[in-house]
């Protein structure tokens, strides 16, 4: 149990890492190419940038590419969809969101605030389902929503934008798109999974791309670097470590709690590449999120056990 977790933990952190600094990408991607265009282009290339990964892997481990019975691949198919349904609507509706803030407006900050609120949305979402979590986690939770108002908002929320409501509808496709993982994690192939929910994303958003917008080459090239981070990385590597993480993961709260700390990285994604300047309010921030963490990873039961 305990190297489960520790597998876990550590690929929800790293997966978070990545987005965090993904955050930088999106925003610079943002003033140049279109909202359906670029998810259309990195979940796209994700797909295919995952695929001969799976092949390879079958063919090192001795193991049929495809799932031997029909169970199995209408299984990892219906997983895909649903999956990547709720992936599509999250992350076209976050980078409009991102788009929508004017340029006085604290947009890292205020985006990975309210995308975050998964943290909270995903218990809530989870007693509809029956799952249930302890006192000790809701606490974290808590612990975590303080946290990451303490590093997001230094100068408080302020007036409402557009964007903070646009912003708010993706934390809670996020949220499904959590559960959905969770559901189906523990039938499915982790890679595969990843690999057509990526593809059912890029799809939606491709179909989306030629209805609503005019994608122009010269522009999608002038960001390429920055698209290529959040196909490859953002897409192909952090989504596939989120489940992975879950697979192995207790709890899909405990894992939110865990991705949350994207914010902490995004920060320090923005002092990295953006010469931003942690202040010290934004550090007692950070800190307050790694405690909650540091609570949620704790093995309670065996602690009661102790006591009793």
């Amino acid at each position: 149990m305990e190297r489960r977790k520790f597998v876990s933990t550590s690929a929800l952190l790293l997966a978070a890492l990545i987005w965090g600094f993904a955050f930088v990408t999106q925003d610079n991607a943002a003033e140049k190419v279109d909202t359906f265009t670029l998810n259309a282009i990195r979940f796209i290339i994700g797909a295919f940038v995952l695929a001969p990964i799976i092949v390879v892997l079958a063919k090192v481990k001795n193991r049929p590419v495809f799932e031997k019975t029909k169970k199995d691949r209408k299984m990892l198919i219906k997983a895909g969809i649903f999956c990547g349904l709720f992936l599509s609507v999250a992350a076209n509706i976050q980078q409009f969101g991102i788009a929508l803030y004017p340029d006085n407006a604290n947009t890292s900050g205020r985006s990975g605030f309210i995308t975050a609120l998964y943290i909270l949305i995903v218990p809530i979402i989870g007693l509809f389902f029956h799952k249930k979590v302890g006192l000790h986690i809701w606490f974290c939770v808590a612990l975590a929503i303080v946290g990451l108002y303490v590093l997001c908002l230094s100068n408080g929320i302020g007036s409402v934008y557009l964007g903070d409501v646009v912003i708010l509808m993706c934390a809670v496709a996020f949220s499904f798109q959590i559960i959905c993982i969770d559901y189906y994690g523990e039938y499915v192939n982790g890679l595969k999974l990843s690999c057509i929910q990526f593809l059912v994303c890029g799809i939606i958003s491709l179909i989306l791309m030629f209805i609503f917008e005019k994608p122009d080459i010269s522009s999608i090239l002038s960001v390429w670097k920055d698209i290529l981070y959040l196909a490859v990385m953002s897409s192909g590597v952090a989504y596939t470590l989120q489940i992975i993480g879950q697979q192995y993961s207790t709890s899909p709260t405990v894992s939110s709690i865990v991705m949350s700390l994207e914010s902490v990285f995004a920060a320090v994604g923005g002092v990295m590449f953006s010469g931003e300047h942690f202040s010290t309010r934004e550090i007692v921030g950070c800190l307050i999120m790694f405690t909650a963490i540091i609570i949620a990873q704790l093995p309670m039961e065996k602690l009661h056990r102790k006591k009793q």
